[in-house]
């Protein structure tokens, strides 16, 4: 399939202008890191504490905030969470403190003191309750076996344990984790206005649930940072002595340099829209790398057969045409997967969007510099060079020991 037929674009002497939007967004995205301190790392990379919490209705983060100030928390991360595809997380934040000191020990104050925070500020109950929203099902079958509020007398302990799980999985499954009235579990697992009244005398309904935590400690963050950028870099690599060897080294230098030049503006962009660095986005930047180098070989390719073909033609001329040629397969290609990840952008989660918005603007950022970048580069080394015959005479001369063997 083709959209464009006999396209005769001087993508070339265009050049100057994609060279000039590369250097743009560079100096943007470079401004933007430099004003910030640096990137924002996750805590997948800094090491660290995140607390996923649910609030029943919108969260207030001016009072999160303030609550997580009053315990020594002011530097913690506060993002909300918008899902259209999910609604009911709507209602949730990521809560992140940087681990201070080493060990589990405190990776676990910190979990404790976001925590604490939290119901400090918005402990509702009576001195003694607990909160229903927080309870595990061992602990609420310690307390219903306790008081037998159903009266099933000393044998009670299975029933009250199957009870218990019965009332945790309507709060979590049905209610999105969060009650916001204790009368919602009439009739669950057999429950009762008994059994309902005992438990407003030893619960309160606390506004939020905690969803989630995770913790890395900052060692294992700074290693994976490591690896990360390592294999950025053998990635790279290996596709530098890939297409020296199937073309010509400066194909592959100038390959190479187009995805580098396409991982600092993505990385640009992450800093300027405040995306934090994770593992999924280092998959993503990696993604990026096979996608744009691959669209950049498709080119390279065709302007292999036609300087076998176009042997009086400038290189310019050559390398306008290949482009030409395969602008259609780059609409095609390129144009797809934008709206995939597009897609996966606008309706993938939140555990997606840093990754989704590097494959968005890596997408858009790898194709333009495929032909903006990585063909100019080519076409100035061989000018400077002066040696375009020569360049075209290399083909031939491959072709003609081929067929001597």
């Amino acid at each position: 399939m083709e959209f464009f037929h006999s396209v005769n674009l001087d993508w070339m002497g265009k050049a100057k202008y994609f060279v000039a939007l590369s250097l743009t967004l560079l100096l943007i995205g470079a401004i933007s890191i430099i004003h910030q301190g640096g990137l924002r790392y996750g805590i997948d990379f800094r090491g660290g504490t995140l607390v996923y919490v649910r609030f029943a209705s919108a969260p207030p983060l001016d009072k999160i905030r303030s609550g997580l100030s009053a315990e020594g928390l002011g530097t913690s991360t506060i993002q909300p969470i918008r899902d259209i595809s999910n609604p009911a997380s709507n209602n949730d934040v990521v809560i992140g403190i940087e681990a201070k000191g080493q060990g589990e020990q405190a990776l676990d104050t910190g979990k404790q003191a976001i925590l604490t925070a939290l119901h400090k500020t918005f402990a509702t109950g009576s001195p003694g309750q607990d909160d229903f929203n927080a309870v595990t099902p061992s602990a609420l079958t310690e307390y219903l076996t306790a008081k037998d509020p159903m009266g099933w007398g000393a044998t009670s302990a299975p029933k009250y344990q199957q009870l218990a799980q019965q009332l945790t999985d309507a709060r979590d499954k049905d209610h999105n984790g969060v009650l916001t009235d204790l009368s919602q579990l009439n009739g669950v697992g057999g429950a009762d206005a008994r059994a309902v009244a005992s438990l407003r005398q030893g619960f309160y309904l606390g506004p939020f649930a905690i969803r989630n935590v995770e913790i890395v400690g900052p060692k294992v963050g700074a290693q994976l940072r490591r690896q990360a950028i390592l294999a950025t870099l053998y990635a790279l690599a290996g596709m530098l002595v890939y297409i020296a060897f199937r073309f010509e080294w400066v194909y592959g230098a100038a390959a190479v340099i187009a995805v580098f030049h396409d991982v600092l503006i993505t990385l640009g962009i992450f800093s300027l829209f405040h995306f934090e660095i994770s593992l999924t986005v280092i998959a993503a930047l990696l993604t990026l790398v096979g996608y744009s180098m691959n669209d950049t070989i498709v080119i390279f390719d065709r302007v292999r057969e036609n300087l076998r073909l176009m042997r009086r033609e400038p290189l310019s001329v050559i390398v306008n045409k290949s482009i030409n040629q395969t602008l259609s397969r780059t609409i095609l290609t390129s144009g797809l997967t934008f709206l995939t990840v597009l897609v996966l952008f606008l309706m993938g989660g939140q555990v997606l969007r840093g990754f989704a918005f590097a494959m968005v603007v890596g997408v858009v950022v790898g194709t333009y510099s495929s032909f903006g970048i990585a063909a100019p580069i080519v076409v100035v080394w061989h000018k400077l060079r002066g040696d375009d015959g020569a360049m075209r005479a290399a083909p031939e001369k491959r072709l003609a020991v081929a067929a001597r063997r």
